[in-house]
């Protein structure tokens, strides 16, 4: 169900911070979230809650067991029922999450998400028919239904949604697991975000949140970031048998749901849902493992002369580099710098970003409690997207809003096009509009710069934010692997657990790094990993997409601008091919990940040049 999803979440949970810090020079905004509902006990919460349970049961009544013998016309009125319904779930679990992000610390919001959590659970499970009767239909039947114009405007989902149908088991079972969820992965998920926002790390006698403790690990102070990283291992050391508890539990619960299904291996169904073949996702992780030896060994090797160091430790890895005082960007700053990059790409785009400033959609503050890291939510079409932040007025986080940004201009112009069902875009082409939002930001403020030592030091900023993407993504999705595969033969002990971690960090960071003991539990703070396994490749996905893309711009493919909106005005309702061969890209030919890495290496070509 689509209402699950909350938004997508930048790659490296260190560059954004909650919890402490200054405000950026100015007041940092606070989203409204009255456009969805005006408080928890609102009437017309609790109206739509009514009419979802008697229309959900009414559309039961009327359309179950009768797919088969309907019409176009007939099932075209089905799916927009359903859609409509849908909606309206999606708008009330997107204001419980979106409340829930703001402070997972405090109870009666938690009791507030769970309660919405529960309830929608039970109202959605009276539609859980549809889709399985849906998969259900024959070809000949489906393709007669289709023939008619009103239904064909729902291949797209009907198409994505028989990728599913050899992994479908029986209605009583699908119910029973759906229902399940919310005493399953839900809580889970929810005892992983609390247990995280109510620790606290001590370092140099101050008591910070997780999130600002992280951010201790970009300080220019190399004590302040030692004294950061032991504390952050020894704080997650001292919690290491639950997080492991919850990491192994998920891990069986989703081998059991798996071998149900009849899933060939644990990241298939992520695979499916992200309408890439396993064996797109194979090429890519094998492109960047291949290249881990001339781009990140190669830049952290650099990175450690730089800092005049013979080996670097794990609390280097975020270090600014000498002569980077990385000075504070005021928000307003912030904003006009990602919006005149985008103007120069296309005014539509940076009026659509515009709307996100003029009006309460974005919270940017540093609170305790709130989440972490940073995403974008679309909610519903019907309202608008959400963006959270947590800024601190660097470099890094101008370049997070223009990685948030991008989503939600992204889910803006998919959803006013395609509505509820049809806008909903698989992670990997998700990302892809963030990471260049990213890019074009990027490439202005570089063009912008005059200075020859700021220019270096902006290029190696982004080869670093390059590598958190690509390289440091496809060593957690390797982590998941190994997790996942092995916990199949019995339970990992947090032990073994540091042991997998440590490996993939020494081949993915190289052999410059020294890892202290205390680095083998940093896998408990990655939320990916609980709230959505084997997310992360889609960041590897989109930044290496981004890069082939963004060379095609360079070299002035007729009308890109105008593809490049079309493209994302699809949504969901195109596969990657379809979207990438306007530009002349193919994701499936092995030399498109190449040409994304070449961007990368040619990066650090300069940087080594310029050294």
């Amino acid at each position: 169900m689509r209402y699950r999803l909350q938004g997508v979440h930048t790659p490296d949970g260190q560059a954004v911070t909650a919890g402490s810090g200054s405000d950026a020079g100015g007041q940092l905004p606070a989203w409204d979230l009255s456009d969805l509902y005006p408080g928890p006990d609102s009437p017309a919460l609790e109206a739509d809650i009514a009419a979802a349970t008697r229309d959900s049961v009414r559309f039961a009544e009327r359309y179950a067991g009768q797919l088969a013998g309907l019409d176009g016309a007939g099932l075209d009125e089905a799916l927009r029922d359903y859609e409509r319904i849908e909606e309206i779930l999606g708008r009330l679990m997107s204001y419980a999450q979106l409340r829930f992000s703001e402070d997972s610390s405090d109870p009666e919001i938690g009791r507030f998400y769970q309660s919405m959590n529960e309830r929608v659970t039970g109202i959605s499970s009276h539609l859980i028919f549809f889709t399985l009767e849906l998969n259900r239909l024959d070809d000949a039947t489906l393709e007669r239904q289709l023939a008619d114009p009103k239904a064909a405007r729902w291949q797209p989902f009907l198409r994505d949604l028989r990728v599913f149908r050899p992994h479908q088991l029986s209605d009583d079972v699908e119910k029973a697991l759906h229902e399940k969820d919310v005493t399953g992965h839900s809580a889970w998920t929810r005892l992983f975000d609390e247990t995280i926002a109510a620790m606290r790390v001590t370092v140099g006698g101050e008591e910070l949140t997780v999130s600002a403790a992280l951010n201790r690990l970009s300080s220019g102070n190399r004590t302040m970031r030692e004294e950061a990283g032991k504390a952050i291992g020894a704080a997650f050391g001292a919690q290491k048998r639950l997080f492991s508890f919850i990491t192994n539990t998920l891990a069986k619960d989703k081998e059991i749901v798996d071998t149900l299904r009849h899933y060939e291996r644990p990241g298939s169904y992520r695979n499916r849902a992200n309408m890439v073949e396993d064996e797109v996702v194979d090429a890519l992780v094998s492109a960047v493992r291949a290249d881990y030896g001339r781009l990140s060994h190669r830049y952290y090797a650099l990175k450690a002369k730089w800092l005049g160091l013979d080996k670097l430790s794990h609390w280097d890895r975020n270090a600014p580099l000498p002569g980077d005082d990385d000075r504070e960007i005021p928000w307003p700053e912030a904003k006009r710098r990602v919006l005149d990059a985008y103007g120069a790409f296309s005014p539509e785009m940076a009026e659509i970003g515009s709307r996100f400033f003029d009006h309460p959609w974005i919270d940017a503050r540093l609170l305790p409690g709130k989440s972490g890291g940073a995403f974008a939510h679309p909610t519903v079409p019907s309202v608008h997207p959400y963006i959270l932040l947590n800024y601190h007025g660097r470099t890094r986080d101008v370049m997070t809003l223009a990685h948030e940004l991008g989503h939600g201009v992204h889910q803006v112009v998919a959803g006013q096009a395609q509505g509820y069902m049809l806008s909903n875009t698989p992670l990997t082409l998700a990302e892809t509009a963030s990471v260049f939002g990213e890019m074009l930001t990027f490439r202005a403020m570089l063009e912008a710069e005059t200075d020859p030592v700021r220019r270096r030091l902006m290029l190696a900023s982004k080869v670093e934010d390059m590598l958190n993407t690509v390289v440091r993504q496809t060593a957690f999705y390797e982590f998941e692997t190994r997790v996942h595969n092995e916990r199949r033969s019995g339970e990992i002990l947090p032990e073994r657990l540091g042991e997998i971690w440590r490996q993939v960090q020494v081949e993915s960071l190289g052999p410059v790094f020294d890892f202290t003991p205390e680095y083998d539990v940093f896998w408990a703070y990655i939320p990916h990993f609980i709230h959505t396994p084997f997310y992360v490749y889609a960041y590897a996905f989109g930044d290496c997409l981004v890069n082939a893309l963004y060379a095609v711009f360079q070299d002035g493919h007729p009308d890109f601008q105008q593809k490049y909106m079309d493209m994302l005005r699809a949504g969901g309702t195109k596969r990657h091919r379809e979207l990438l061969a306007p530009f002349g890209l193919d994701a499936s030919d092995p030399a498109f990940w190449k040409k994304g890495l070449d961007v990368i290496a040619g990066f650090i070509d300069a940087l080594e040049e310029s050294a």
